[in-house]
């Protein structure tokens, strides 16, 4: 293939040939040819070249050309925090950076600075010593991995080229006309097998931004996003890792619909899938097959489909060699040439890790990571997998990670659907049991918040991260551990039972814009302004609550008192900020509140003197728990965006510090109410949840311009 060019492959096309497609426009072969020359000239200047943006035609245009120019693409994954982007440009010794994120890149401080733009994108360069890289990188794909230090894996392009045809060959007699790229660019499989695969086919490749799909970043995925949009671009294939597909699945078993009739092939990989999963899939209508790779291999090395199915992760494609060496599974493809940082590797064989056999029928099957093989203190050998699968088929169960190693049984982290009844968790896990061996069945369960990219408890296509998880619950592991009886505690509780309210607060758009760093001054000041209006009334809501405390709950005052001692003041904070960000100061203590805070100002009035005023503490739960989740995140993304001084960030910084702390504080509260008052603080809570998010939902987005 020493001779290929995508440009050579796309002018053997007729000229008029959609290929890429958008919300707004069409690029036909014979534009993306010109765009290659262009960025062909552009590019001679540059070695490695960063992309970090959304998805979208130009993003694929631009890796094309670093192809066909001989530079060397470094897709680099929204999701990776400042030191994992610096550890990769440094790692690569990037010198050029296409992004729609200049400022995540200026704060860096590597030395980019801003030299143009091209289709919708800023052009960053910097002068730079190279570093040594395996002779014929074409790509380095930084894995998200099961750790916070991501490994650049240097790839060739004869051999992606390798995986995508033999994907494309595959694949040639299914009847597919156009393919919905649904997981981000920087993901290898979704970047080989969904785009470059097609291309060679010939077949249009849609590319929305990510938000069109319903990725909602920290805040999840929105499954009636992805099926309007497989509707309405008529896709024939898509490409999915489990958590999307079970997402989608459940909602489509919801609503009652069926997906899009023109869908003819759903490819699921990036972990272990349950067969159970798949099966109820494929009875509402989502023809979803199995497949397994990695990012060494080249992404693809084994798929299922229709007509050659089983109940493994597919047949190997022609490309890849594959062989098991004392049960692992060990792979050869051209496309691994070794990591940044390491010297290049010979032609050996890649050890996966993986735990695996192939049939008699040539289908590969996996039984979990070597790493990962659980041994009980009964000396039985477990993998974590396999149980974790039998989790994953209940539809109560959104992700787990067990874990048991040296333990008489085993426990689960699971993170359960959010709004589903008191006791259908535990009543799921136990049928999960039902279909396991006692060795493997599940004693001990937690109830988790999602594991997302965003909170480090996931990788960037969903896959777990399982030993931060497990480190993450460490002391509720512990607990669980030292006794037969661990009942959750009402806090964690309240977590559960509040998750969907929370993702309503969590879902409005001026909370993603801010975690990208794309929140303007104005929308920042917008929200200083309000928080001023609620923040103000804290002590008077507080003393009014010790005031009305009935004698029941007479015990609460000292811990009230304590929060008015704290919470003093703190609107003067807020007010500062507003001044030390260019604000008016005055003009703000002056204003009425808008509707939203209004309503929520008067709904805790009410609450504490009509109702029961432990419910207050309902308010306290989600003001609290927010600003853990968001304040510092928050601070820092929209200080990088804007320039602004620390002392614009007070009231943000100083309340994500102070909640962090004040959380033991509540959960003690909590656990000593009586179940009636527990009863009150849940509705109040997800009152308190709608009502705070409403705030959030009416502030305004106005996207900060890039300078």
């Amino acid at each position: 293939m020493a001779d290929f060019s995508w440009q050579a492959e796309l002018v053997a096309r007729p000229a008029d040939t959609p290929l890429l497609l958008d919300s707004q426009r069409s690029w036909n072969a014979g534009e993306i040819v010109a765009e290659l020359l262009n960025l062909r000239e552009r590019l001679a200047g540059s070695r490695v070249v960063g992309v970090l943006a959304d998805n979208s035609p130009a993003w694929i245009i631009a890796d094309l050309a670093c192809q066909d120019s001989g530079r060397v693409h470094l897709p680099l994954p929204a999701f990776f925090h400042t030191e994992q982007l610096r550890n990769a440009l440094e790692q690569t010794g990037a010198d050029t950076v296409l992004t729609d994120q200049p400022e995540r890149i200026g704060a860096l401080d590597l030395g980019f600075a801003i030299t143009g733009r091209w289709q919708g994108l800023t052009w960053m360069r910097r002068v730079v010593e190279p570093v040594a890289l395996p002779p014929g990188s074409a790509k380095i794909s930084f894995t998200s991995g099961s750790t916070g230090a991501p490994k650049g894996v240097c790839l060739s392009r004869d051999g992606l080229l390798d995986t995508a045809r033999a994907v494309q060959e595959r694949l040639a007699d299914l009847p597919l006309e156009r393919h919905l790229a649904v997981l981000p660019l920087a993901l290898l499989l979704e970047n080989v097998a969904g785009v470059y695969a097609p291309l060679l086919r010939g077949m249009p490749v849609y590319l929305p931004p990510l938000a069109e799909l319903g990725w909602a970043g920290m805040q999840g995925f929105d499954p009636a996003a992805l099926d309007r949009k497989v509707r309405e671009t008529g896709a024939g294939s898509v490409i999915l890792v489990p958590e999307l597909l079970k997402a989608w699945a459940t909602y489509l078993g919801f609503t009652r619909s069926q997906p899009s009739a023109t869908l003819r092939f759903v490819a699921v990989g990036g972990a272990r899938v349950a067969p159970e999963l798949l099966t109820g899939a494929r009875a509402l209508g989502i023809p979803a097959y199995q497949g397994y790779g990695l990012t060494e291999g080249g992404s693809v090395l084994a798929i299922n489909r229709p007509g050659d199915d089983a109940d493994g992760v597919g047949r190997p494609l022609g490309h890849a060699r594959l062989s098991i060496e004392n049960g692992e599974l060990t792979v050869r493809t051209r496309a691994f040439l070794g990591y940044t940082g390491q010297a290049a590797t010979s032609d050996a064989a890649f050890a996966t890790g993986d735990l695996a056999s192939i049939d008699g029928n040539g289908h590969l099957h996996l039984q979990g990571r070597r790493k990962n093989l659980l041994i009980t203190s009964f000396g039985r050998n477990v993998s974590p997998e396999w149980v974790e699968a039998a989790l994953l088929a209940q539809p109560q169960i959104i992700q787990a990670v067990v874990t048991g190693d040296g333990q008489p049984a085993l426990s689960a982290i699971v993170v359960p659907l959010p709004g589903i009844p008191d006791g259908a968790l535990g009543e799921a896990i136990a049928r999960a049991n039902a279909n396991l061996p006692d060795y493997a069945q599940i004693a001990h369960f937690i109830a988790s918040p999602a594991f997302t990219p965003g909170n480090g408890l996931a990788t960037g296509n969903g896959r777990p991260r399982r030993q931060a998880i497990i480190d993450h619950h460490r002391a509720a592991l512990a607990a669980l551990h030292s006794s037969e009886e661990s009942p959750m505690s009402f806090y964690d509780t309240l977590k559960f039972e509040t998750a969907q309210a929370r993702a309503y607060l969590l879902s409005a758009p001026i909370i993603s814009e801010c975690l990208q760093g794309r929140a303007s001054l104005d929308s920042y000041l917008a929200f200083l302004t309000q928080a001023y209006h609620h923040v103000r009334h804290t002590t008077p809501l507080l003393m009014t609550l010790g005031g009305r405390l009935p004698e029941r709950l007479s015990w609460m005052r000292a811990g009230v008192a304590e929060y008015i001692e704290e919470e003093i003041g703190h609107e003067e904070w807020i007010l500062n900020d507003i001044a030390a960000a260019g604000g008016d100061a005055d003009a703000v203590r002056n204003s009425r509140p808008d509707l939203p805070a209004e309503l929520m100002v008067a709904y805790a009035y009410d609450l504490i003197n009509r109702g029961n005023p432990a419910g207050f503490f309902g308010m306290v739960f989600v003001l609290e728990g927010t600003s853990v989740d968001l304040a510092l995140n928050a601070a820092d993304r929209i200080q990088a965006a804007l320039g602004l001084p620390d002392t614009a960030f007070s009231y943000l910084r100083s309340h994500g510090t102070l909640d962090q702390e004040h959380t033991q504080h509540l959960a003690n509260i909590l656990d000593l109410m009586t179940p009636e008052d527990q009863a009150d603080v849940l509705h109040a809570a997800k009152v308190f949840f709608k009502l705070y998010g409403d705030i959030f939902h009416a502030l305004p987005v106005e996207v900060a311009a890039c300078n």
